[in-house]
Formats: structure tokens, C-alpha cells, sequence
């Protein structure tokens, strides 16, 4: 029972500053590194399968025409986020695949799990869980 709680008591204390570090997705070994932008935090892509095979890979799906040329690499993936009670919230996803961006939720886990949570408008939506490399 004691190893019950104490696990309870970990995640009870799990602070969304914990979502800062530099984390694996599920999908293409993509590597985010997440960071406080202000009272916010934000997550830039700092390299993928896609990008060591061809590290100047664009944004070439980008909705946004003008935005089409920049490197993919080092781009802000996550962005505009407020903390709503131990989870990030409020903030957006960036997309590369399709070249959209969608409403976001960003919730510490664990220590090395992330809950990744981007919707065109609720119930349709995609969770990913990010582990955690640093």
C-alpha cells in the first residue's frame, strides 16, 4: 500500500515546468526541445528521420505560401501556451506534415512521459506520448 501512495504522491507532485527538456515523439524519431518562452513554453524541432537524411528539408507544405522555404529544422512546433491546472493549455501544435496548426494541450505525464494533445476542434483530435531524452 505504502508504494501505492507514493507513486500517488510523485504524480500529484508533478510541477508543468516538467515539460521543459528535449523529448522523442512517437512518430519519425523527431526530437522537440521544449523551453519557457516567457510565461509560456515553446517546442522547436531539433531533428527527425527526415532530417538526417536530408538536414535542409523545408517546410514545403506550410499553408502559408511565404513560409514554405524556411528549414524545417529549429522550427517552433509548439507555441502560446498557459498553465490550467498542472497541464499546458490554450496554446497550438505546428504540423509539418499537412502544414496546418491546431489547438494544443501539452500535460507532464511523469518525469519522462508527455502527453501531447492537438485537435481542429474537440472530439477530433490526436494524442501522441513523448519520452523524455534530457
Amino acid at each position: 500500500m505504502s508504494m501505492f501512495l507514493a507513486v500517488l504522491a510523485g504524480a500529484a507532485a508533478l510541477s508543468p515546468d516538467s515539460a521543459i527538456g528535449i523529448w522523442k515523439t512517437e512518430t519519425k524519431n523527431g526530437v522537440v526541445e521544449i523551453q519557457r518562452c516567457g510565461a509560456s513554453i515553446c517546442g522547436k524541432l531539433v531533428t527527425s528521420d527526415l532530417l538526417r537524411t536530408n538536414p535542409d528539408l523545408r517546410d514545403a507544405r506550410n499553408a502559408d505560401e511565404k513560409l514554405r522555404n524556411r528549414p524545417l529544422k529549429g522550427i517552433v512546433l509548439l507555441r502560446g501556451f498557459k498553465v490550467d491546472d498542472g497541464a499546458w493549455t490554450g496554446g497550438t501544435v505546428y504540423n509539418a506534415d499537412d502544414g496546418k496548426t491546431y489547438k494544443a494541450t501539452v500535460t507532464p505525464l511523469s518525469p519522462t512521459r508527455l502527453k501531447v494533445r492537438g485537435c481542429v476542434f474537440v472530439p477530433l483530435c490526436k494524442t501522441q506520448t513523448w519520452t523524455r531524452m534530457r
